[in-house]
């Protein structure tokens, strides 16, 4: 440990040097990306702190997708809005022919999570979501980065065409799947992504797939104490299944993960429940392992369902495969990150970071690490988390990294990642991604044998004869999973 962080303290203070995160020559017209970006960090800013200012859930996001366009049609792209029966999704492209980039981006909020930009726990009044997956940063450095490339292939006079893919509910909606499912990336060479994070890194690795679903069960209301006997409580239902589930955790594969909450379990304890509802997500590295284990959770819910006289169905609300990962893209973007660099805070920022981190177990870690570039990871450890994103990694290339919006060690789907979103150095990561999209683009354009090589990466990793069958099946999407 001692020597991990003098090793740490030389990357610190060296990052703090003029030129030192640019080290590798950089073109000029690179250089120009850069300044551009730059140029504009104010006015990207607002945007993304007026979609913090009013976070949306998954398939509401109508303020947050209006306004992402608005900056997109006023920068030429021509829009297609409500795309695959969401009506908050949207795919704007720009230029003609090949080679055909995408970039993603997300914007939707997280439910109960509501935080004001300061560094102690207090919430905002009125408000009761969050951004504490920081998708108001993703949506808008996409945004930025995808005009960037814009600009630069106008002039240029690169033929090709960049695409923005505005992609809502991520959080558990799947809204990237319905656009895979309908064929709107089939057509690209490569997409590009970025995520709100506590470093600045490019990673070539998996993670979870998932699928989400909610179980419903129908019983029989009574007077709880007056006529017991008449009744059949959906409320029974739902726990006699958990129980069975909760038994199965102990026959199941190390790597699977399942979580629940009931999320309606009646109305009063004197009144016989006559419905409730579960709702449940599995994970697995291996999508073909979600779909087994889900299997057994449906029979579960079927016998829960005899054992205690009520009826149930259930609604698949989504699913997405585990990312295929894609080393060429990776070190595209890796390289492009090492030429921008990290974050550096001000002062204010610093004291901000530092009360923030007092919250969560941080004692190994620095504010000063959010300068730092972190090597490019290679390995085949699984991540523990999900994205809709994984079901595009399998039907064309896909490259991913992360920036330093959140200040070291910041866990996401938390109330301090919610306040360090409001903060300015969250725009300042937001920026570092956005600078690394576009220039990555640049030289995908530049270099079709990148785009090649990511081809047959892909065809290699997915196999011969591969189907793309998503987890959803042919449902239309669930535009009302987030509403109560």
């Amino acid at each position: 440990m001692r020597a991990y962080l003098i090793l740490l303290t030389i990357l610190i203070l060296a990052s703090a040097i003029p030129g030192f995160t640019q080290s590798k020559k950089i073109s000029k017209e690179k250089q120009d990306i850069i300044d551009e970006l730059e140029g504009k960090k104010d006015q990207y800013g607002s945007i993304a702190m007026k979609i913090w200012e009013h976070p949306e859930l998954g398939y509401m996001e109508e303020e947050s997708s209006k306004l992402l366009i608005s900056q997109l049609e006023g920068a030429e792209f021509t829009v297609k809005k409500g795309v695959e029966g969401m009506p908050t999704a949207f795919v704007a492209s720009f230029g003609s022919g090949e080679p055909v980039i995408g970039i993603l981006a997300e914007f939707d909020a997280l439910p109960g999570v509501s935080q004001a930009a300061v560094p102690v726990r207090q919430e905002r009044d009125g408000v009761t979501a969050g951004h504490a997956c920081g998708h108001h940063l993703f949506g808008t450095g996409a945004v930025a980065a995808a005009i960037s490339v814009k600009n630069w292939l106008k002039k240029s006079g690169t033929s090709g065409t960049i695409r923005l893919y505005g992609t809502p509910a991520e959080e558990g909606g799947s809204g990237k799947v319905y656009m895979a499912r309908g064929g709107l990336f089939d057509d690209t060479d490569a997409v590009m992504y970025w995520h709100a994070g506590s470093e600045n890194s490019v990673r070539a690795n998996s993670n979870l797939a998932i699928v989400s679903v909610k179980y419903r069960f129908h019983g029989i209301s009574t007077h709880a104490a007056g006529a017991p006997f008449l009744g059949r409580s959906a409320l029974d239902g739902v726990e006699a299944m958990n129980d069975m589930v909760n038994m199965m955790r102990e026959h199941v594969t190390p790597e699977t993960r399942i979580h629940y909450v009931i999320s309606h379990g009646g109305e009063a304890p004197n009144v016989v429940p006559a419905f409730a509802e579960v709702y449940y997500f599995v994970r697995h590295p291996d999508m073909r392992e979600v779909k087994s284990v889900l299997e057994r959770i449906n029979n579960a819910a079927k016998g829960a369902a005899l054992g205690t006289e009520t009826t149930m169905d259930f609604e698949i609300t989504g699913g997405s495969f585990n990312l295929l990962p894609n080393e060429t893209l990776a070190k595209v973007m890796h390289a492009n990150l090492e030429i921008v660099g990290g974050v550096n805070y001000t002062d204010e920022e610093r004291e901000f970071a530092i009360e923030l981190m007092k919250s969560f177990r941080s004692e190994e870690r620095r504010p000063e690490e959010a300068s730092v570039v972190e090597p490019l990871d290679t390995s085949p450890q699984a991540r523990n988390s999900s994205t809709d994103s994984g079901d595009v990694s399998w039907v064309t290339p896909l490259g991913t990294m992360s920036a330093a919006t959140w200040p070291p060690g910041t866990p996401g789907h938390s109330w301090q990642a919610v306040a360090a979103g409001g903060n300015s150095m969250s725009i300042k990561g937001m920026m570092v991604a956005a600078k690394t999209l576009a220039l990555s683009a640049v030289d995908l354009f530049n270099n079709p044998s990148e785009l090649e090589k990511a081809k047959a990466e892909l065809e290699k990793r997915r196999g011969a004869n591969f189907k793309y069958v998503p987890l959803i099946g042919d449902r239309d999407p669930a535009l009302d999973y987030m509403k109560k």
